[in-house]
């Protein structure tokens, strides 16, 4: 009886051996991967097939194929399945591109009601045209199949993603312009650190509306948490509108403090009257250049005539149509939201009133300085 080869032993590589050992010890990856990469090493070890086989509850068989693969194909083909033949393609190629290409159009484009689509719509969209279409085979697509042709060509035809277009046609000089004043104030800021107690000349104040906050009432009584009851508050559904009020706020990008006022209106004469109270708060040797956007109250024949009357105190730096992301004051308003605005419900409008004043007086106690980083390097004023 001839005795059987001997197999060559199994020779890793220093990355190979820390890789294997990374994937015999993750607890995330397939458990198919993490037993192949412990049958190699233990191979390794000089442990015998039998051995590994009982040591891991799998056949000896299987250990072999693994090895088997590792000695012929290298590393990636033992930790993985070798392709295999498969079941013959069902569908041509030209009949994928078909359901792609539906997928791209709008229903109502295709004759129906509905603005965006669905799985049930498209495929029943599919099945009554493929045949006229040329792609018979399409006859008996499934929803699964259907799903995996959208997703290998990254479609999601039942969702829609808003962008903002660019109407203005000096966008990036506008946004070139308001990053240059960024990077101005930081230089000054950088300069006045040291120099504590002294305002700079130019004061550049980041404002903007936030209208329409809504003054909300309960109907009923809020309830607290219960310790084993109920983890949250408790709030009836229902709620009364007392109405809205309209935010004006400037951020001094020197301080980090809030210069703000709240009205029910949203017209020039509260813009300026924002405008008086910007002036009454810098001295009059100083020049305040405003961050804005172009805002109908911003560029009125009233706003204009005030501006005439104080000819030099104010500069007017404007942000890009559709740019006020631009803004600074923005992130102020965001965490505003998010925090005291957050679920707020007030007893009147004064009491909302009362409690914005009270969020800006509180951020000005602890003001913090924004700071405008995002590719500020890369802009060049032509």
């Amino acid at each position: 009886m001839p005795f059987p080869r001997k197999r060559r032993p199994l020779q890793f590589s220093q990355q190979d051996l820390l890789q294997l050992e990374s994937i015999r010890r993750s607890r995330t990856l397939e458990k198919r991967r993490t037993l192949r990469a412990a049958f190699l090493l233990d191979s390794r070890a000089g442990q015998s097939d039998g051995a590994i086989a009982r040591h891991h509850h799998v056949s000896r068989s299987t250990v072999v194929a693994c090895i088997q693969k590792f000695l012929q194909f290298g590393l990636e083909a033992a930790l993985e399945d070798l392709p295999r033949s498969g079941k013959p393609r069902q569908l041509p190629d030209d009949a994928t591109v078909w359901v792609q290409h539906c997928a791209c159009q709008k229903p109502k484009e295709l004759g129906y009601s509905h603005e965006l689509g669905t799985y049930r719509l498209l495929l029943a969209h599919i099945r009554q045209r493929c045949v006229a279409a040329g792609h018979p085979a399409l006859l008996k697509l499934s929803r699964s199949k259907l799903h995996k042709i959208l997703r290998q060509g990254q479609l999601r035809p039942h969702q829609i993603r808003y962008y903002v277009e660019k109407r203005d046609p000096d966008f990036e000089l506008k946004m070139a312009h308001v990053l240059h004043v960024y990077k101005e104030v930081e230089i000054v800021n950088e300069y006045q650190r040291g120099q504590a107690g002294r305002q700079p000349r130019i004061v550049t104040i980041s404002c903007d509306e936030k209208p329409g906050i809504q003054a909300l009432a309960t109907t009923t009584p809020d309830r607290p948490p219960v310790v084993g009851t109920h983890p949250s508050h408790l709030r009836d559904y229902e709620y009364v509108r007392l109405g809205t009020v309209s935010l004006l706020a400037g951020l001094d990008l020197h301080s980090g403090r809030v210069i703000e006022t709240v009205s029910n209106t949203h017209q020039s004469a509260d813009f300026i009257a924002f405008l008086q109270r910007l002036d009454s708060a810098y001295p009059e040797h100083h020049q305040i250049r405003l961050i804005l956007d172009n805002h109908s109250a911003h560029i009125s024949k009233e706003t204009r005539g005030y501006l005439q009357t104080m000819p030099h105190r104010f500069l007017f730096v404007f942000t890009p149509t559709h740019g006020s992301w631009l803004n600074l004051i923005e992130n102020q308003f965001s965490k505003m939201t998010r925090t005291m605005l957050r679920a707020i419900r007030v007893a009147s409008k004064q009491e909302l009133i009362d409690g914005i004043h009270q969020y800006f007086e509180e951020i000005n106690a602890a003001p913090v300085v924004f700071r405008w980083k995002y590719k500020m390097d890369e802009i060049i004023i032509v």
